[in-house]
C-alpha cells in the first residue's frame, strides 16, 4: 500500500512538472533563474531588447519571434500575479485565462532605443507634436549601481467629443472656368472632416532605468509622450541625465576623486583607513611612511564602471591633505621634534611657478 501511493505521488509531481514546463520556458528566454527578483527581470530584458530588435537584426529571419518571445516573457515574469500563475501551471494557463497581451512592452515602459536610427519614411510626412526635454537629477550612486526610477507625468491626452472639425488641411490646386476657352489654375485650402476631439490631462507614471557608467547628458527617449497634435502623432519625452554633487566622490569621465585630510601623527609615521564606496563596500587605504600635503593614491578599478561594459572601472584618485596643530607647542615639545626630525634650518627662497 505504501508503495502503491508513493508511485502515485510521483506521478502526479511528474505531471505537475510537465504541465508547469507547457508551453515557452519564459524563465531560459530571459536568462533568469527561477528566484530572480522583478529588477533582475527587467535588466535581463532590457539587455535583451537591444541584442534582439528586429532594426538590429534585420538578416535574421528569426528575429521577430525571438523579440515576441521575449516581450511574452518579460509580460509574464514581471507581473505577480501572472508569474505565480505561470509557476503553477505553465503559459496555457494563461492563455486560457486571457491574461497574455501581444505587443512590445519596452517602447511604451521604458522608453525608445535611441540607436536603432529612424523609422519608416512614410512616417516622416506625418505631423508631430511638439517633444518634450527634461532634466533627470540621479545620484552618484545610482549610476554606480543602477537603479529604476519612477516618474509621474500629467499628459493631455485627445478624447472624442461632440460635432466635427476641418483637419489634414492642404494646399490643392484646382482648375476654375472662367469663360469660353479661359481657365485658371490656383491653389486652394481644402480640409477633411473629422470627428472633434478634446484634450484631458491623464497622470502617467514612466519608468527609467538608470543604468550603471550613464554619464551627464545621457538621454532616454519615450516615444510619444510628448505634446499631443490634432492631425498627426504625438511627440516624444526625452529625459536628459543630470548627476547631483556628491559630498564625498567628483566624478571626471570613469574616475572618481576625493581628499583625504589626516593628522599629522599619521602623515609622518603611517596609517590605515577604508573609505565607503558608493555601493557600501569599503575600500582600504593605509601607507607606512610620510605622507606630505598633496601627495595622492591611485585605486585602480576603484572609479566608475564603463557604461559599454560594465566589468571594466576607472581609477579612483585620493589626494591628501593634513591637518596641522592649532595649539601653541611648549619650548620641551619644539626641542624633541626637532631632535626626532633631525631637520637643518636651511630654509629655501624660489620661484614655484613651473615654465617662468
Amino acid at each position: 500500500m505504501a508503495v502503491m501511493r508513493s508511485y502515485v505521488f510521483y506521478i502526479v509531481c511528474f505531471c505537475s512538472c510537465v504541465l508547469v514546463l507547457a508551453g515557452r520556458d519564459f524563465y531560459n528566454i530571459l536568462g533568469v533563474p527561477r528566484s530572480a527578483n522583478l529588477n533582475q527581470i527587467k535588466k535581463a530584458y532590457r539587455r535583451l531588447a537591444k541584442e534582439l530588435h528586429p532594426d538590429k537584426n534585420k538578416n535574421d529571419a528569426s528575429a521577430e519571434e525571438k523579440f515576441q518571445d521575449l516581450g511574452a516573457a518579460y509580460e509574464v515574469l514581471s507581473d505577480a500575479e501572472k508569474r505565480k500563475k505561470y509557476d503553477r501551471c505553465g503559459e496555457e494557463c494563461l492563455e486560457k485565462d486571457g491574461m497574455m497581451n501581444s505587443g512590445d512592452p519596452f517602447a511604451s515602459f521604458f522608453g525608445d532605443f535611441g540607436f536603432f536610427g529612424g523609422g519608416p519614411s512614410n512616417q516622416q510626412e506625418t505631423p508631430k507634436g511638439a517633444n518634450i526635454v527634461m532634466d533627470l537629477y540621479v545620484t552618484l550612486e545610482e549610476l554606480y549601481s543602477g537603479n529604476f526610477v519612477e516618474i509621474t507625468r500629467n499628459k493631455p491626452v485627445m478624447k472624442p467629443a461632440k460635432g466635427t472639425r476641418k483637419c489634414n488641411c492642404r494646399q490643392e490646386m484646382v482648375t476654375r472656368h472662367l469663360g469660353p476657352g479661359r481657365f485658371q489654375m490656383m491653389q486652394q485650402n481644402v480640409c477633411d472632416e473629422c470627428p472633434n476631439v478634446k484634450l484631458v490631462n491623464e497622470e502617467r507614471t514612466l519608468e527609467i532605468e538608470i543604468e550603471p557608467g550613464m554619464v551627464d547628458g545621457q538621454e532616454t527617449k519615450f516615444i510619444a509622450e510628448g505634446e499631443p497634435h490634432l492631425d498627426g502623432d504625438p511627440g516624444d519625452l526625452i529625459l536628459k541625465i543630470r548627476t547631483l554633487p556628491h559630498p564625498v566622490f567628483e566624478r571626471r569621465g570613469d574616475d572618481l576623486y576625493t581628499n583625504v585630510t589626516l593628522s599629522l601623527p599619521d602623515a609622518l609615521v603611517g596609517f590605515s583607513m577604508e573609505i565607503e564606496h558608493l555601493d557600501g563596500h569599503k575600500v582600504e587605504v593605509s601607507r607606512d611612511k610620510v605622507t606630505w600635503p598633496g601627495a595622492r593614491i591611485r585605486k585602480k578599478g576603484k572609479g566608475m564602471p564603463n557604461y559599454d561594459n560594465n566589468n571594466l572601472y576607472g581609477t579612483l584618485y585620493i589626494t591628501f591633505d593634513i591637518d596641522f596643530p592649532k595649539s601653541e607647542l611648549s619650548e620641551e615639545d619644539k626641542k624633541a621634534i626637532k631632535s626626532i626630525l633631525n631637520q637643518s634650518s636651511n630654509n629655501k627662497v624660489y620661484n614655484g611657478l613651473r615654465g617662468f
